[in-house]
């Protein structure tokens, strides 16, 4: 029986150390470009700018609010449903009425839905595939500011 031992070298410690990070480096890089091609992470364009419009838009809200309208948006049936009503419940005549609608996480399958008016509500046809779904509802400038309502819908 031979029972000859080989020797642990220092060349054998190097193969170990660089397959080792050889692996960490892979693992790494496959998950960096796995990250890249799939969602950007970006949600505004500009921060600054969105932290000053964020201010604007809640004191239109506040002010809407405090007027009585009451907003709100739907999907039945294949169809974006939006209602916007006064402190009275007699619908508001709005200019331009837009749905932008977008998975909440992504950046893909987003689209945007121009409304038309259909009774005391506004809707517009748009298929969405199962799943939840955000829906940002804007207008044109009204007497308190455009209309700009986000909803989440979650669609069966």
């Amino acid at each position: 029986m031979n029972t000859t031992s080989r020797e642990f070298t220092g060349w054998h410690m190097l193969a170990i150390i660089c397959t080792f990070f050889a692996v960490i480096i892979a693992v790494n890089l496959t998950m960096a470009i796995s990250s890249m091609r799939t969602w950007t992470g970006l949600v505004v364009a500009n921060s600054y700018v969105e932290s000053q419009r964020f201010n604007e838009k809640q004191h239109r809200i506040a002010a809407q609010r405090a007027a009585g309208w009451s907003i709100g948006t739907d999907y039945v049936d294949g169809k974006i449903v939006f209602s916007a009503k006064d402190a009275l419940g007699a619908p508001l005549v709005l200019e331009s009425v837009t749905a932008f609608v977008r998975r909440p996480v992504g950046g893909h399958d987003d689209a945007t839905v121009q409304m038309l008016r259909d009774g005391d509500d506004y809707a517009g046809q748009h298929d969405l595939s199962a799943g939840v779904w955000d829906i940002t509802i804007t207008s044109a400038l009204t007497e308190l500011g455009e209309i700009e309502y986000e909803s989440r819908v979650n669609v069966k």
